[in-house]
């Protein structure tokens, strides 16, 4: 998939294409059932698709305060994009300047001039252009005058809980520590991406060497509480080192036994490996099933006897 930061950066032979445009937090099935329509539409024609996304969510920049923290964040979003198979993705900077496109300016610089839009997919809820004036029926118009088509589709609902999926219903669960309901809504299992970072060496000390992730990591970090999960070492970026897949004990929290961590923190102890050395390392760590709430044991040794029955009851959920 090619990255695209700018709209000057779009060969000028690029078109045409099938342009899918929204804020993709998350890429969760909501958002690949677009995705999926725009690759279905681009299938005649010779025409590419292109997720026309932003580099943070735009209430960050017109109202902050309404802001809810991402899903993913950009290195996320780009990585999960490319994985649904689209030709390229156009992740523009959304600052004063874009804020202040009108709905035609946006249609004509973004759409029409850099990428040949031929048909643009959206849902109904997609709003664009200065203070947000525009909108699917206007896009349409803003279509029949320059030539491309609109598809607004619809919501992927769960019926039973009688909920469209969206990003909010996923912060929701997972603010909750419900990750497995999450993984349903997102198609994958949720997780936090950043680079390992050295600790207080406790876990060490007590058995367990884990794996601390930096406080800047990517991704909404789940409920306080003890996961079995994944860690994915992300290799390295000149490709001589690959990317490895461990099973893992992941500690979300701030350690309330010792009650000397002053920020929540993400760590994890990849199961039967005492020397494995990830320091600087930029990883994933994926939630598959929340064991436990944290609490705070009277001692060490309590401590020590629980994460033993952490690590056997991860080492059976993962099989």
């Amino acid at each position: 998939m090619i990255v695209f930061r700018d709209p000057s950066e779009v060969p000028a032979d690029f078109g045409p294409s099938v342009v899918a445009i929204g804020k993709f937090d998350g890429v969760h099935s909501g958002h690949r059932a677009v995705l999926d329509r725009a690759r279905v539409d681009a299938a005649t024609g010779g025409a590419r698709v292109v997720a026309v996304t932003f580099d943070r969510n735009p209430l960050a920049l017109l109202r902050p305060e309404l802001c809810p923290p991402n899903l993913i964040g950009v290195h996320q979003k780009i990585q999960l994009l490319a994985e649904t198979g689209i030709d390229a993705t156009l992740v523009l900077r959304f600052d004063e300047a874009l804020a202040g496109l009108t709905p035609r300016e946006f249609v004509e610089h973004v759409l029409v001039e850099a990428l040949g839009v031929r048909t643009v997919l959206v849902g109904s809820d997609f709003r664009f252009g200065r203070g947000g004036q525009g909108d699917p029926t206007m896009l349409a118009e803003l279509g029949r005058e320059f030539g491309f088509d609109v598809d607004v589709v619809a919501d992927v609902r769960a019926h039973a809980a009688g909920r469209r999926v969206s990003s909010t219903w996923i912060r929701e669960l997972l603010a909750e520590g419900d990750v497995e309901t999450a993984a349903k809504l997102l198609g994958r299992a949720p997780s936090v991406w950043g680079e390992v970072v050295h600790g207080l060496k406790r876990g060490r000390e007590l058995g367990y060497p884990t794996a601390n992730l930096s406080s800047e990591c990517e991704g909404f970090i789940p409920a306080d509480g003890v996961y079995a999960g994944w860690l994915i070492d992300e290799g390295s970026t000149d490709g001589l080192r690959p990317g490895i897949r461990f099973p893992a004990a992941i500690s979300v929290g701030t350690n309330p036994t010792f009650d000397d961590v002053a920020s929540r923190q993400v760590e994890a102890y990849v199961l039967d490996e005492t020397d494995l050395d990830l320091y600087g390392h930029r990883v994933e760590v994926q939630f598959t099933a929340r064991i436990r709430s944290t609490v705070a044991f009277e001692g060490v040794d309590a401590l020590v006897a629980q994460i033993d029955a952490d690590v056997a009851e991860v080492r059976r959920i993962l099989g």
